[in-house]
């Protein structure tokens, strides 16, 4: 039986991603860390589990391709030693060629690696003032209301709000496989044969009667959404972040938008006509039983009656059961660049780091980065060793460097791109080739950053 540390050199606030990565990354340098998780004290209305590390919305990380920005961001993590990313990989399921995982094995094998830790205490307990110790915030987009009004009178700015969507999913027995094909775009398969995507084609008019349905079905109110989730905080700006817009918006934008985004056929033929449709539904596997498929980019706000209507009317799904609807939820992040070094160190207060989605970092795998560089730099702290800055050139540097320096007037989440990365310093035409180029100068200066810093490399990783 594990002994308690009644005094942690470290105090890490909430379970997620990046707290889970961030304690591990402590711990292993030697550090006693409490990780405060308030589930299932607290519970958010988004989590379904009290498992650590809980994947809320896809189960996807997104590509694994070296060449892609997110694979690039995984290949950099798994030269540092991440403890998440190789419990990603060890419960990965087919999904072409990006990494998808079984979400429910996911976060039972980073909660067992937590919990048998030697210097990590999990506390089941929430927390509602800024700790006084070494400390890491890693929160999350669901913040409770009492510790975001905490950071509200740290930072002394205003929070901001954006409101976030999950995607439905269905159970695969009730998927019309006469009509649904299984394939990949462009053939790119994780198996032999077949692909790893359920795709549901549509013809033109079938596509303009779900547009128009879609459009017109009810949706749940922003206002009342909010006080669902808490009357308690003042509300924000009523806006969605552009990467994960709710399917009923992009649609609302233009009767063919939704063919040219989530809903786009290209590099799909059907294997038993040849046939290219004109729009296309995919569905991705969710467990590794195969028995649930999440429909891709279909995060949604319409009620849940409403999403039986007119998610049904897609070819293939006509009697579809839903083991879950797709729903809205709310995400806090802090201003960043008037409040953080890209050493996630906190600029009014030394012993205080942020990391996660709270950071203004979006998509998964860049807030394991950052509960990455946390765990690491709130290690150093407490060691009397510097704190590192990751170079610019690489993914998990971007993103730092891009969140704490970001213009005020547009500052937004931000995912893994190579947009904000320094240019080449030789001009590349192609797209491909130019990303390829990207990933190998990552890839030779984390490695020269690494030969700096040779500690990590005695690091324990996930057994």
């Amino acid at each position: 039986m594990k002994v308690k540390n009644q005094f942690p050199n470290l105090i890490i606030v909430g379970g997620g991603l990046a707290g889970s990565e961030a304690a591990w990354q402590a711990a292993s340098r030697g550090i006693k860390v409490h990780l405060y998780e308030m589930r299932p004290i607290v519970q958010t209305g988004a989590h379904q589990s009290n498992q650590l590390a809980e994947l809320v919305c896809s189960n996807s990380l997104g590509s694994n391709l070296p060449d892609r920005a997110a694979g690039v961001l995984k290949n950099e993590l798994r030269s540092l030693h991440s403890l998440l990313i190789k419990c990603a990989d060890e419960t990965a399921l087919p999904a072409g060629g990006a990494l998808a995982v079984d979400r429910e094995l996911f976060a039972q094998k980073v909660t067992s690696q937590i919990e048998n830790h030697p210097n990590i205490d999990i506390i089941r307990e929430e927390i509602t003032e800024i700790p006084h110790n070494t400390s890491v915030i890693a929160s999350g987009p669901l913040t409770s209301p009492k510790l975001s009004i905490a950071i509200q009178s740290l930072t002394g700015y205003d929070q901001i709000f954006f409101y976030d969507a999950l995607a439905p999913i269905v159970n695969k027995d009730s998927i019309n496989m006469d009509i649904a094909y299984q394939a990949s775009r462009y053939g790119i398969n994780s198996e032999a044969s077949g692909g790893d995507y359920l795709n549901c084609p549509m013809n033109k008019d079938e596509y303009y009667q779900f547009v128009e349905e879609l459009t017109r079905a009810e949706r749940i109110s922003l206002f009342d959404f909010e006080n669902n989730i808490d009357s308690g905080v003042r509300a924000g700006a009523h806006k969605y972040f552009e990467g994960c817009l709710p399917i009923e918006i992009i649609a609302m934008r233009g009767k063919d938008a939704l063919a040219y985004g989530p809903m786009r056929p290209v590099g799909l033929t059907d294997p038993r006509t040849s046939q290219h449709s004109f729009a296309v539904v995919q569905l991705r596997q969710d467990n590794l039983a195969k028995t649930l498929y999440n429909l891709v980019g279909f995060q949604t706000n319409l009620i849940y009656s409403e999403q039986k209507r007119v998610f049904r009317l897609i070819p293939g799904l006509a009697q579809v059961e839903f083991a879950r609807f797709g729903q809205m939820h709310r995400n806090t992040f802090i201003y960043s660049p008037g409040l953080l070094y890209p050493t996630l160190q906190y600029k009014s207060r030394e012993d205080l780091f942020f990391a996660g989605q709270v950071t203004g970092i979006e998509g998964y795998v860049g807030n394991i980065a950052t509960g990455l560089l946390a765990g690491w730099n709130s290690a150093n702290f407490l060691l009397g060793k510097p704190l590192i800055e990751l170079p610019p050139s690489t993914i998990i540097g971007s993103l730092c460097n891009y969140i704490t320096h970001a213009d005020a007037k547009d500052f937004q989440p931000m995912k893994a791109n190579f947009g904000i990365v320094p240019e080449l310093e030789i001009k590349i035409k192609g797209k491909r080739e130019r990303a390829a180029a990207f990933a190998d100068r990552s890839k030779y200066e984390l490695k020269v950053f690494l030969k700096e810093h040779l500690e990590v490399n005695n690091i324990p990783i996930c057994a």
